[in-house]
């Protein structure tokens, strides 16, 4: 099966990718990148051989999913089996030609033309290597990473990190390029009384380390198996990765209003730089680094090769479950939307964390409310139950529903992956911005107007306040706007694949329009999370890091001086022309 997807590979994608990448790429200054198949600069096949016989397992030659699916004629792969996967997060992460969103999959070329392969073959479309890298390294240990940075400095390669491939920016893939694949570093261990290297041994913690290619339902798996909750992410099926691009963008999860975001749980990390050093970060060893992974965004600083979380006792939890199927009129919509709004700062204050799907037509609010017995939550919230029963003439679905864990919460709704759900296998891209608590606070009534007048389906994630608010703004990397955020409000635009790019286009002017909004909602210091924003952020500094930008930047000079680690809106990425493989002039 390699060899058959291999020799399609040469067969298919090479003529059409020599042509079109030498008419978009200039390697003649070392200022820029040597993209693949530059003959002028790319490693010879004797090169390659040199580098696969440095690393632990061989190299890979990644292609997209759907390419199991040409010829039409004679699948070169199981195509049943990628029609059966399309949608399944934890499917789509284990290969590494696959991105979440397979937007990130495709090419658009300055004169229109695209450059993808889709699923469905009758669109008669030829199936093309697209953004996917070419080559890359099936890092297994941290020598693997060494050798592939060592690689890819040496021939001024442009290097892009994967583990999962959940990326609303696209940082996990890029035409021509070289691909360090973290996904199958998959060792966890426990340790009741973790000390940070360098650390005082009277200082311990309840702590789990997860290698880079830990994705979230095996890091639960692994707290639940140790009596401890670890703060992290929701997707179906807990496909997100654990040690990657997630906490390096701060982290957001459901429980982050009572314990902290992703970073506030972080206690050590363990990252391979560009010099090829493998460094140990926490409070006592390279703090400044430790400080900038936190926060400054992932394929950035270097490969992490590993974090260590601080982990939480086990407690009992209530599901709080609203569901309004209809809204009868605008104006229902509105006070429902608008009593919620107002309530959530003081839901957050309790450490209750939850997701509220809000559109023009429906409302859904998903909570869970930690560390309470079923009759305090009951109590909080009738209130609110009562107003959208009123509002409602008693048509809502309005529940709470006890669970021991939180792990049992996961496995009840979470732990399976729902078909096409959270985006995963649909091309889309997002507009996102943190919602102020004063600004909530002071006016919720414009906040849900606005909100509702977006005419959209949007995610009012309560990630925010409570726990997240207390920490003090500098202590980490992380833009300084969450710890005064009452929420994350994210919504987009998707497209079927075939769809022309002049719709496409469209649909981008949408989704900047839906910045635009936001922004005027909240004003240029609202900011937005790193993680799940939109490409086209004017003053992406100031957006996804604040005030901190200038110290992220110093930081990741030191470690990063020649610049090999660069992401779409990442910190140092305005120094790169729009396509991240020139320097500007």
């Amino acid at each position: 099966m390699v060899s058959k997807l291999a020799n399609f590979l040469a067969q298919v994608f090479l003529l059409g990718f020599i042509s079109s990448v030498r008419g978009v790429n200039d390697t003649s200054s070392s200022r820029c990148r040597c993209l693949y198949p530059d003959s002028s600069c790319w490693p010879s096949d004797a090169d390659f051989a040199s580098l696969a016989s440095q690393v632990s397992q061989p190299l890979i030659y990644p292609v997209p999913p759907e390419s199991a699916c040409y010829p039409a004629s004679n699948p070169s792969g199981n195509c049943a089996e990628v029609i059966a996967n399309i949608f399944d997060g934890n499917w789509r992460s284990n290969q590494s030609g696959s991105m979440q969103s397979p937007n990130f999959e495709t090419f658009i070329f300055p004169n229109g033309s695209i450059s993808a392969c889709f699923l469905n073959t009758s669109l008669g479309v030829p199936c093309q290597q697209g953004n996917v890298p070419p080559v890359g390294v099936d890092a297994r240990t941290a020598e693997d990473i060494q050798a592939a940075v060592a690689f890819a400095e040496k021939w001024n390669l442009r290097v892009v990190v994967k583990s999962t491939g959940h990326d609303y920016l696209g940082r996990s893939s890029g035409r021509g390029s070289f691909m360090i694949w973290t996904h199958n570093m998959k060792n966890i261990s426990y340790s009741a009384s973790f000390i940070p290297e360098g650390g005082p041994s009277n200082v311990t913690f309840n702590a789990l380390t997860l290698a880079a290619g830990v994705q979230w339902h095996e890091a639960y798996d692994a707290a639940q198996s140790n009596n401890r909750i670890v703060v992290g992410g929701i997707a179906p099926g807990g496909s997100v990765g654990a040690a990657g691009g997630w906490i390096q963008g701060g982290g957001h999860s459901i429980l982050s209003p009572q314990f902290g975001l992703g970073v506030d749980n972080a206690i050590q990390f363990t990252v391979v730089t560009s010099s090829g050093s493998h460094l140990t970060a926490n409070a006592y060893s390279h703090p400044d680094l430790f400080w900038a992974l936190r926060g400054g965004g992932g394929g950035t600083y270097g490969v992490l090769t590993s974090v260590t979380y601080n982990t939480h006792p086990q407690e009992s939890v209530i599901l709080i479950a609203v569901e309004i199927a209809n809204f009868t009129t605008p104006t229902q919509a509105q006070s429902i939307v608008s009593e919620f709004i107002r309530l959530s700062p003081s839901l957050s204050d309790l450490g209750w964390g939850g997701y509220a799907f809000i559109s023009p037509q429906s409302f859904l609010f998903a909570g869970l409310a930690p560390n309470t017995s079923w009759a305090d939550a009951n109590a909080t919230v009738k209130p609110f139950f009562d107003f959208v029963a009123n509002a409602t003439s008693g048509s809502a679905i309005l529940d709470t529903i006890p669970f021991d864990t939180f792990y049992s919460v996961y496995t009840s709704l979470l732990s399976t992956n729902a078909s096409g759900t959270d985006g995963i296998g649909s091309n889309n891209e997002l507009a996102s911005r943190l919602i102020p608590r004063d600004l909530v606070e002071k006016d919720y009534d414009r906040v849900s107007e606005t909100l509702l007048s977006l005419n959209s389906s949007l995610l009012y994630h309560l990630v925010a306040g409570g726990a997240v608010s207390k920490v003090d703004p500098d202590s980490t990397g992380l833009n300084p706007a969450w710890r005064k955020a009452a929420a994350h409000v994210a919504l987009g635009v998707s497209w079927p694949e075939g769809t022309s790019v002049s719709d496409i286009r469209l649909l981008e002017d949408i989704a900047k329009g839906y910045v635009g909004i936001l922004e005027g909602l909240v004003g240029p210091d609202g900011g937005a999370y790193f993680n799940e924003a939109s490409l086209y952020e004017p003053n992406f500094q100031e957006t996804f890091f604040g005030d901190h930008y200038s110290k992220l930047q110093a930081i990741k000079d030191q470690y990063d001086p020649a610049g090999l680690f660069v992401v779409v809106e990442g910190v140092g990425s305005e120094r790169w022309d729009d396509a991240l493989e020139c320097l500007k002039a």
